[in-house]
């Protein structure tokens, strides 16, 4: 059974790019809205939408019994878009930590993390990414959909270009069906900091510190106590929070997340 189901939106252009690199493989049988969940490799499926992914709340119940009940994780390979325009990688938990929805989801509700493989796509995102311009990192907690199983976004963005360059969709199709668990990661909620997270990406980079939740600083401050709490359980295997900045861990909020962790209490990683 598969470990993670990659679902790819076609109206999405890295959705689709990524989609003409895996081709079409075998089908498995099970089928959700007519599409069939296809098979990559033994622990990885293939789901093609119609639909945009940020609106494509509850998909996790139109998955059969027994998909659903192994569990997979949920990776959606997308456009990344920002103000700036940045051209980047990026991986992100899912989920709306304040009082607003706009961008998909539900206000003040946060989607199960997997910190281990997220934590891994971003070091292999990093490792594989020579060639194509394109910096790694993680993305605060920002987005639905609103799900009932683990999941996380993988994204190229591409700022004023046409499109996804064919060496940025390379990796990203190489890189997604590889993912796996990362062996002796601690895993943390991470608390404070810009949207891009530079301090837990380069933890989770120069440190065996997996992350599940993060929770930018502009969320802090309309995040309350309940949604806190819930973002330390929707990351299984947490141990605590680590934060960027240590006033915000005397703040209620996070408080809440605690136990405080060290940065330095995880050991050092040996990279490729």
């Amino acid at each position: 059974m598969f470990s993670i189901l990659l679902v790819a939106a076609e109206p999405d252009p890295v959705a689709r790019g990524v989609l003409e690199r895996w081709g079409t493989p075998p089908s498995t049988g099970w089928f959700v809205d007519g599409a069939p969940i296809r098979e990559i490799n033994p622990t990885v499926g293939l789901l093609r939408r119609s639909g945009l992914h940020i609106h494509d709340d509850s998909l996790d119940l139109r998955l059969s019994a027994d998909v659903r009940a192994a569990r997979p994780t949920l990776v959606f390979p997308s456009i990344h878009r920002s103000e700036r325009g940045d051209r980047c990688f990026t991986v992100h938990p899912l989920g709306n930590p304040g009082p607003s929805a706009e961008v998909g989801g539900v206000p003040r509700s946060l989607v199960e993390t997997d910190p281990l493989r997220m934590t891994d796509a971003l070091r292999r995102l990093t490792e594989s990414a020579a060639g194509t311009g394109l910096e790694a990192s993680f993305e605060a907690t920002h987005h639905g959909p609103l799900l009932g199983l683990p999941a996380f976004f993988a994204e190229i963005g591409f700022g004023d270009d046409p499109g996804p360059s064919a060496a940025a969709l390379d990796v990203l199709a190489k890189v997604l069906p590889q993912v796996q668990p990362a062996d002796g990661d601690a895993i943390a909620v991470g608390v404070g900091g810009g949207h891009y997270a530079p301090h837990f990406t380069d933890l989770a980079l120069k440190r065996r510190w997996a992350f599940g939740h993060l929770i930018s600083r502009h969320a802090l401050e309309t995040m309350d106590v309940a949604t806190a709490r819930h973002a330390v359980t929707m990351t299984p295997g947490a141990q605590g929070a680590l934060f960027a900045r240590a006033a915000d861990a005397r703040t209620e909020v996070g408080a809440a997340m605690g136990p405080r962790l060290s940065d330095g209490a995880a050991a050092r990683r040996i990279s490729g």
